[in-house]
Order: C-alpha cells, then sequence, then structure tokens
C-alpha cells in the first residue's frame, strides 16, 4: 500500500485594496494628462493652421466681392454679395495673359539652367579634390550674404553694356545669380551621400566621369535636382524687384505686371487684384502637389552622409 505525501503549494499574495485602488488612479491620471496633451497639440495645430490659411481665405473672400463691399466698414468676415465677375475679367485681359506667359519663360529657363550649373559644381565639389577647392566653395556661401537690391544697380550696367535690357537674358541671368548658391549647396550635401565605392565600381567597368554623372549618379540624385529646380523655379515667379528695373512692360513677369495693372495712384482695385493673384498662384500649387514628395526627399536626402 502506498502512501501519497502532498505538496503545499505556495500562497499567491492577493493585492491589497490600497494598492490596487492607486494603480487605477495612475492610469487615471496618465489617460487625463494623454487627453490634455493631445487637445493641447490640436490647439496649437488649429493655431498655426489658421495663421496660416486666415491669408488665403481674406484672398478669395477679397477676390468673390464686388467692389462696393470690399469698402464696408466694419469688414464682414463671410462676404454676403458673392460674384464671379473678377475671374471672368482676367480672360479678357490679354496683356495680363502676357505677364503669365513671360513668367512662364523665365521661371521655366531659370529653374533648368539653375539645375544643370548646379549638378555639375555640386558633383565637383563633393567628388573631387582640387586645389582651391574650399575656398571656391565658401566664395558660393557668401555671395548669399549680399542684399539682392545691392547688386541691382551692377546688374543693370552690365546688362545694360552688353545690350541685354528688356530681354528675357537679363531677366534668367539676375534669377539664377541667387538661385544658384543654394541649388549647388544643397545638391552637393546629395552627391556626398553616395558612395565612393559607387563611383570606383563604375570606373572598374570602364566607365568615364561624364558617363558615371549622367547614368549613374544623376538618376540617385533626381530627388535633389527636382527640389532645386522647384526653388529656382519658385524664385524666378515670385521676383518682383528685378523683373520691373531690367525688362520693360513687353518682358515683365507677373508681379510687376500686377501691380502696374490694377494699382493706380488714386485707387486699387483689390477684388480683379486679389482674383488674379489667386490665379497666378495656381501653377505654383499644383507644381508643390505633384513634386511634394520629391522635393521633400531631396531637401532632406543630404542631411546624413553614409
Amino acid at each position: 500500500m502506498t502512501s501519497t505525501t502532498s505538496t503545499a503549494l505556495p500562497a499567491v499574495e492577493r493585492p491589497q485594496p490600497s494598492t490596487a485602488r492607486a494603480g487605477r488612479g495612475t492610469r487615471r491620471r496618465m489617460r487625463k494628462d494623454l487627453l490634455r496633451s493631445r487637445i493641447a497639440a490640436w490647439c496649437a495645430v488649429a493655431v498655426i493652421g489658421a495663421f496660416g490659411l486666415l491669408p488665403v481665405y481674406w484672398l478669395l473672400a477679397t477676390a468673390l466681392s464686388t467692389p462696393e463691399s470690399v469698402f464696408q466698414f466694419p469688414p464682414k468676415l463671410v462676404p454676403t454679395d458673392l460674384t464671379l465677375g473678377n475671374f471672368t475679367a482676367l480672360a479678357e485681359n490679354d496683356q495680363l495673359i502676357k505677364y503669365m506667359v513671360n513668367s512662364l519663360i523665365v521661371a521655366s529657363i531659370t529653374a533648368v539652367l539653375s539645375v544643370v550649373v548646379a549638378t555639375y559644381m555640386g558633383y565637383s565639389f563633393s567628388k573631387f579634390r582640387y586645389r582651391g577647392r574650399r575656398s571656391l566653395m565658401h566664395l558660393v556661401l557668401a555671395s548669399q550674404m549680399f542684399p539682392q537690391a545691392l547688386l541691382l544697380v551692377t546688374l543693370y550696367a552690365v546688362f545694360s553694356s552688353f545690350g541685354l535690357l528688356n530681354t528675357y537674358t537679363a531677366l534668367v541671368l539676375s534669377f539664377t545669380t541667387f538661385t544658384m548658391p543654394l541649388c549647388v549647396w544643397m545638391l552637393k550635401g546629395i552627391f556626398d551621400t553616395v558612395p565612393d565605392a559607387l563611383l570606383e565600381a563604375a570606373s572598374i567597368d570602364g566607365a568615364s566621369r561624364w558617363r558615371t554623372l549622367h547614368s549613374i549618379v544623376a538618376p540617385l540624385a533626381a530627388p535633389g535636382m527636382i527640389a532645386a529646380g522647384l526653388f529656382a523655379f519658385v524664385r524666378g515667379w515670385n521676383d518682383f524687384i528685378f523683373a520691373l528695373t531690367l525688362a520693360d512692360k513687353e518682358k515683365q513677369t507677373l508681379p510687376p505686371g500686377l501691380v502696374s495693372t490694377y494699382i493706380g495712384e488714386f485707387q486699387t482695385a483689390w477684388p480683379q487684384l486679389m482674383a488674379a493673384s489667386l490665379v497666378v498662384s495656381v501653377p505654383v500649387v499644383v507644381a508643390f502637389m505633384f513634386l511634394q514628395r520629391y522635393l521633400v526627399g531631396g531637401m532632406t536626402a543630404g542631411s546624413v552622409k553614409s
């Protein structure tokens, strides 16, 4: 006859009621703190969003208003007398269409020229070592320190001596002067992330330096090149003082064209001006919408060096 011995199981300690209540209270406080932080974050987003979108709303509201309602006091936050006449009048203004064509031509050429030159300069600064390289890099960077208006008189004299005033060439060259430094440094940072081993492998396979740049490095740096081109395009699209000074009415771009068309000596056609400003901003907005993923990738690609 066998005897069985029972082993006593260790007693499981049950949490005291006070400890359980303390744990529940801690979790409640954490949930309340999380809720407060989320509310504060959304309030900050709402304030920042209102700060950025309120001018756009006021632009649209003024563009849809009649000239009489614009000057009402106190002004109405939500316009009641809405009209599309300010937009339909734009299609009948041939000179305004001419300004838009000029802006497209100048901004597009500026973007292409800036990207092409900055690609070669940035690649040279990144992958080649030669005497005076650092000095040239600092010189390019230091050119951004000079006020643009300070160089306007000099550029005017130079373009006048070469007979380039009132031409697209003068506008493109002047815009490229100020877009080039940032494009160069942006692309140099992107080229720095390209491994040297990849270039050495291309050289072993018989690729020349030109073939390596055009067939291997340039496709890898395409997001950065698009970002640089978009920056140069916006710079050429928005410039006012150079387009006003270096070009006549036939070659002027949209910013000085809108001022000369809708702002007079004694009155300003605010509804028409706001409608025109809203329409001419559409190409830039569309470009950002389609190229935003390239823009973000290009702006951050050179932030970390491999």
